[in-house]
């Protein structure tokens, strides 16, 4: 299995993210996907998204 560049690409949390709960994610991106992860269990798995995927779900977050 490949990890499409996550292992070496910087990892980052969200400016908002204030550890409430520690429910907070991690996204890491490289030129052909988007990982993301739990960023307390960060070997628990990796959700492996394609860019479009990604802007797909950034704009259901913000449809009414």
């Amino acid at each position: 299995m490949t990890d499409n560049g996550l292992s070496s690409t910087h990892w980052r949390k969200s400016s908002r993210s204030n550890n409430y709960g520690g429910a907070c994610v991690e996204i890491a991106v490289t030129p052909t996907v988007v990982g993301v992860r739990d960023s307390k269990d960060r070997d628990g798995g990796t959700l492996v998204l394609s860019h479009d995927q990604w802007q797909t779900f950034l704009a259901s977050l913000t449809r009414r």
